[in-house]
């Protein structure tokens, strides 16, 4: 079965003061065993690790650039 990947960019959101904790959780629901959630956010989203670590995720996070970090979420089978 191949791997799938979710990729979801909130650092628009977070500009305009829009919060995208749901956002995030309504595309999680889309993430099977083995697949990938790639996160974009203008900051390193600590208190995200928690709760997707509690879901099943693992994550590695990388910084882009100032203001853009790439934070990809591995479901752990």
């Amino acid at each position: 079965m191949e791997k799938k990947i979710i990729e979801l960019d909130v650092r628009e959101d977070l500009k305009n003061k829009i919060e995208p904790f749901q956002k995030i959780m309504e595309a999680i629901k889309e993430v099977n065993d083995n697949d990938v959630f790639i996160l974009h956010a203008p900051f390193k989203p600590v208190p995200l690790y928690a709760v997707l670590k509690a879901k099943g995720f693992t994550h590695e996070a990388e910084e882009i650039e100032a203001k853009h970090w790439k934070v990809t979420f591995t479901k752990n089978a």
